[in-house]
């Protein structure tokens, strides 16, 4: 990650058996306690079972034999015209 901003965090009040913890399973797994505390983190909130809803709507378009020239005919019927707002009369 290369010239990538990276955020410090601070984690106060960890119990001492977390800690423990979390240190032999970083050994397990060859890693810091920090790199390991890293990885849980990243898991925690980007798992790699996500659904990445661009992916999953292209994989369907194509399940189902979508071209892109179905595509041509959303982009004839699109209206281009401006948004009205909304009255609340």
């Amino acid at each position: 990650m290369t010239g990538d901003k990276m955020a410090m965090l601070t984690v106060r009040n960890l119990p001492d058996d977390v800690h423990r913890a979390l240190r032999a399973q970083a050994v397990q797994h060859g890693h810091s306690t920090e790199a390991e505390v890293r990885e849980i983190l990243k898991m925690a909130v980007k798992p790699e079972s996500r659904v990445r809803i661009g992916e999953a709507l292209a994989e369907l378009g194509h399940k189902i034999g979508l071209t892109n020239e179905d595509f041509e005919v959303f982009d004839q019927l699109k209206d281009n015209s401006p948004a009205q707002p909304l009255r609340f009369e």
